[in-house]
């Protein structure tokens, strides 16, 4: 649970910045007129800006769901890494947290979890 939400701590404040960006942008962009009600070349500007500001984001959205997507992954692994070393027959064996990695007791190097 602290990993979870250590990776919530983490990601919340570039989502919080983010936000306003994506608020308003497919409100807009979803709208249908029906029998051209008052349709007339500024509103198709305007939903043609839209459409292109919707467009240009999509990058930075697909970049902030494969940071996040990195960032889960890794921790994943670590908790993976930390559970076979703490399961792993050699009782020199131990977890060092900080540098995240395996290390027999007696000599400090990294011991290969099995």
């Amino acid at each position: 649970m602290n990993i979870r939400s250590s990776l919530i701590a983490r990601t919340l404040p570039t989502i919080a910045l983010l936000l306003p960006l994506f608020w308003q942008t497919p409100a807009f962009s979803n709208s249908i007129t029906i029998n051209g009600g008052g349709e007339n070349s500024v509103t198709k500007e305007n939903a043609r800006q839209e459409q292109e500001a919707w467009n240009e984001q999509r990058s930075l959205r697909n970049k902030i769901y494969q940071y996040n997507e990195e960032e889960f992954d890794k921790h994943k692994i670590e908790i993976d890494n930390r559970d076979a070393c703490l399961k792993n027959s050699n009782l020199n064996a131990y977890w060092e947290p900080k540098t995240k990695r395996c290390l027999d007791i007696q000599t400090g190097r990294p011991i290969e979890s099995k």
